[in-house]
């Protein structure tokens, strides 16, 4: 079934990565897809794959750190392809860096970027759904959101933020009984080409700490948030585990991360100094969705079957429960009848 067919969605960060496998998911589905990107050889290579698929796209190369373009480039939407149902926001950039070699500059573009760049976009499409009283927000987040790791501290604090600003923005829209809605998918480690062009001070070339998830999956989560009443998604059992060590057992993941934190965000191949990379600029090029780690990379998770069926399951659950009580009735009342009967019979002395 095509869920979003007729619906206008915008996807930041759309040219690569999990944007890019997010708008090939929303176009077999029928939707109209602005792409916001900065790179123009990736938005392209997009626009022609939602046409192939069924769908229409509209290309806005910009920076979302840049709130005017922002806002001009949701104006441009609404204007092409009529009032925005679903915002998606997903760019990001990050520098794999030790604290005390990175730069103020670096803290400012990372956050720039992968922080302000989703107030800006809330802020955009909260000005179009606000006044229509309809909408949904989707943030795409990460386990880091919830627990920072070493190398990353940077976009670790971007991530918080984006949760921090989320949870205040859906108590005011519960106050204020909004029919817009806003969530957030937490999502694991994912085999985005963002490991081949992230700015990057580590000795081995960078990778995602495994277990390592394919960006389909992460768009099916995506879209299944932006049509369904989900407050948060979570996505793969590692970030499930994450979530719950930084609740529970902070200090041991500390520990935990200083020793294994390391070794786990960087592969055996030394990086190549001459490596391309995209904090400040977009590399060329069309670079797709997927990264480096196909043959690492999981298809599918458990953890994220169970959310995305969970009301079958809990009928399901509902069900056996039903019949398993119906049949332990059934047992009771021939064991009752059988005992009246042997008392009838006088092979059994009532106690």
């Amino acid at each position: 079934m095509k869920h979003f067919d007729g619906k206008v969605v915008v996807v930041t960060g759309a040219s690569a990565g999990i944007g890019r496998a997010t708008v090939r998911e929303f176009a077999k589905q029928g939707a109209s897809i602005g792409l916001i990107a900065r790179g123009l050889d990736g938005l392209r290579a997009a626009k022609m794959e939602v046409e192939q698929l069924g769908g229409r796209a509209l290309i806005l190369q910009t920076d979302v750190a840049d709130p005017k373009a922002v806002e001009t480039a949701a104006a441009r939407i609404e204007q092409e392809f009529g009032p925005i149902d679903i915002w998606v926001n997903n760019a990001m950039a990050s520098v794999f860096s030790p604290v005390k070699e990175m730069e103020p500059e670096e803290y400012r573009r990372v956050t720039e970027v992968t922080y302000l760049g989703y107030v800006h976009g809330t802020l955009s499409s909260l000005k179009r759904m606000l006044p229509r009283d309809s909408g949904v927000i989707v943030q795409v987040g990460s386990a880091l959101a919830y627990r920072s790791i070493p190398l990353q501290s940077a976009y670790c604090a971007a991530k918080h933020a984006i949760l921090g600003f989320t949870q205040s923005l859906r108590s005011e829209l519960l106050h204020d009984h909004s029919g817009v809605r806003v969530t957030m998918v937490e999502v694991p480690a994912t085999n985005t080409p963002q490991f081949g062009w992230v700015r990057s001070r580590l000795p081995n070339k960078a990778q995602p700490v495994p277990p390592i998830f394919q960006p389909e999956l992460i768009a099916r989560a995506i879209l299944l948030a932006a049509s369904h009443p989900r407050r948060e998604m979570k996505v793969g059992f590692s970030t499930v585990k994450a979530i719950f060590a930084e609740k529970f057992i902070p200090g041991l993941a500390d520990w935990y991360l200083a020793k294994r934190g390391y070794s786990g965000q960087q592969t055996d191949m030394p990086r190549d100094p001459r490596q391309p990379e995209n904090l400040y600029a977009p590399v060329p090029g069309d670079h797709g969705a997927r990264g480096s780690f196909d043959s690492r990379a999981r298809w599918f998770s458990w953890q994220f079957w169970a959310a995305e069926n969970r009301r079958n399951l809990l009928f399901a659950s509902l069900a056996f429960g039903a019949m398993n009580f119906v049949a332990n009735y059934v047992r009771s009342r021939r064991s009752a009848k059988r005992r009246e009967q042997m008392l009838n019979q006088g092979l059994l002395r009532a106690a």
